[in-house]
């Protein structure tokens, strides 16, 4: 059932903006299977209100991928002026980023700042247009060509002018990047260059947005919905405006993503083909009181319900082993009793006790992991987990007790905690068999919890 009723939009909490964000329709051409697909997001954001104050489109707007010029202008402009015509663009700027179907060569590149004239001329040398920055009072907004073709095609940026941008506009209090390609694998989905930013240059962006506080860097070109933190920074993909297949199957669905930002944070909702909200985020996390910790495991955890499930922390302290043969060594493990393995378990793995977090939720499947720091041999260590049920798999997340800045955990998993089921009890210090079940081998083992509804 369809309906045309408005999606309330998320609006800032104090001064800040609101705006829409949303790649990948891979369209252009009328009555291909992704105009269809298309129209039926862009049915759902006309429906936001107040209407979004921007557009960010991170790529892949039309299929392109042709040396045909011809052809890839008549693509564009039956996007910009029959796809998009629901949007006032006098009113609602629209801003791009470049992108491996859009900007495959030297010919689409010239198309790119042809037909999208509106875009600012001022970005490093060589690539007028295809990459900018926009500034509207405190938020700063650098949009980067990630398949420069003078730097070597897909996966390929600069980071020279991007230093500079961010250095001159230090005094912006919300700061965006936004780029088609990913710098983070998403849902396992791993390739140098044509799946992200090259190894070489990836790290040295990434040091940039931590060194200048960026707010978050969004992408798209993988097709999904995807989140995680890396050193304090967000990396946002949103890659479901459309196109069609989706990876993997059961997990993806087309959506789009309105935000809001402001002196508080970020928050977001994600909107699927229902105009139902999926997914969402309040960013950075808040733990508002200590009262609200407890030893475990007096605190079970609230039942597992899409967008109402609890949002688990833990504060782990203690001393690691000197040297182990790498057998896993237990924080916390839950079980619900059944023959399966443990639904979660948290704990250290290998020689060099790297901290781990392996999750089991269905009986005979393989499980699945994920991965954080090394903790050095008989060091006392104090680490903060979170197991976020809104973020995906981006959503198990780490830090140190010296750092306030969180990072995802390293996984090949399309899903994460959303899938633990209410537990009939955490063990500490060792597995659901027994005391002698992977054993911490250290010493001082403390385990605290928050839970939050």
């Amino acid at each position: 059932m369809t309906t045309s009723a408005p999606i309330p939009s998320l609006i800032p909490r104090s001064d800040g903006f609101q705006f829409l964000f949303y790649g990948d329709s891979c369209s252009g051409v009328p009555g291909a299977p992704h105009a269809k697909t298309f129209a039926e997001i862009n049915a759902v954001v006309a429906r936001l209100e107040p209407a979004p104050e921007f557009v960010i489109f991170p790529g892949d707007e039309v299929i392109g991928l042709t040396p045909d010029e011809a052809a890839l202008r008549g693509q564009w402009r039956y996007w910009l002026e029959t796809e998009m015509a629901w949007l006032d663009r006098t009113r609602i700027p629209l801003y791009h980023t470049t992108s491996n179907h859009t900007t495959y060569d030297a010919m689409s590149e010239r198309v790119f700042t042809e037909v999208l004239s509106h875009l600012p001329r001022n970005g490093p040398a060589g690539q007028k247009g295809l990459a900018y920055f926009i500034r509207r009072d405190e938020l700063l907004m650098v949009f980067i060509h990630t398949s420069a073709e003078q730097l070597g095609g897909e996966g390929h940026i600069e980071t020279e002018w991007l230093s500079d941008t961010l250095a001159r506009h230090a005094d912006a209090k919300f700061k965006f990047v936004i780029g088609h390609h990913p710098v983070f694998p998403i849902n396992g989905f791993q390739g140098a260059y044509q799946r992200e930013i090259d190894p070489t240059s990836g790290p040295e962006f990434w040091e940039l947005l931590v060194k200048h506080e960026v707010m978050a860097y969004l992408c798209s070109h993988i097709l999904a919905f995807d989140v995680q933190v890396h050193d304090g920074v967000l990396q946002i993909c949103s890659a479901g405006a459309g196109t069609a297949h989706r990876m993997p199957e059961g997990v993806e669905y087309l959506h789009a993503v309105q935000m809001a930002v402001d002196q508080s944070g970020l928050r977001y909702q994600v909107l699927n083909t229902e105009g139902r909200v999926s997914e969402r985020l309040t960013w950075p996390l808040s733990f508002k009181s200590q009262e609200l910790w407890s030893a475990l495991p007096d605190t079970p955890l609230s039942p597992f319900n899409e967008l109402k499930a609890p949002l688990c922390a833990w504060k782990i302290s203690g001393r690691a082993a000197d040297r182990t043969g790498g057998a896993r060594q237990t924080f916390l493990c839950a079980s619900d009793g059944d023959a399966r393995l443990p639904l979660f378990w948290l704990g250290l793995t290998g020689c060099d006790q790297k901290l781990t977090v392996i999750m089991c939720p269905a009986a005979g499947r393989s499980p699945h992991y994920w991965f954080g720091p090394k903790l050095d041999p008989s060091a006392a260590f104090d680490i903060s987990v979170v197991a976020h049920p809104h973020m995906g798999p981006g959503g198990f997340l780490w830090r140190m007790r010296d750092s306030s800045k969180w990072s995802s955990f390293i996984g090949a998993s399309a899903w994460g905690f959303e899938r633990m089921a209410s537990a009939a009890k955490f063990d500490i210090g060792h597995g659901s068999r027994g005391l002698d079940d992977r054993p911490f081998r250290g010493t001082g083992l403390s385990v605290a919890q928050h839970v939050a509804p």
